[in-house]
């Protein structure tokens, strides 16, 4: 199952800067890697995915007052697993992706 973590451009950023870094420093268990992998792809096709389809993630962001920037991440249980050993992680994203989605 995956689950939309809604995020602006710089927490997306982030969270590619430290799956980029850990999978680089080779930080991580190899299944780990493939599904930190698979977290640098959703990040793209959460920015293509709105792209092509904007009025879903409108909405969204209309009724809750997000700012534009902010697109829902999809990730599995085991990705975000993955992310959250990151060591390099920033706290304040650590912090957002270990709240229960609402």
């Amino acid at each position: 199952m995956l689950v939309p973590y809604w995020l602006a451009a710089p927490a997306r950023a982030a969270l590619a800067t430290a799956v980029r870094h850990g999978l680089n420093a080779g930080e991580v268990h190899p299944v780990a890697a493939i599904h930190l992998a698979d977290v640098l792809t959703e990040l793209h096709v959460a920015m293509a995915r709105d792209a092509v389809w904007p009025d879903p993630a409108a909405r969204v962001r209309r009724v809750t007052g997000w700012d534009d920037d902010v697109l829902p991440v999809r990730l599995s249980a085991v990705e975000l697993e993955s992310v959250l050993a990151l060591p390099a992680l920033p706290e304040v994203l650590r912090a957002a992706l270990a709240r229960v989605p609402r």
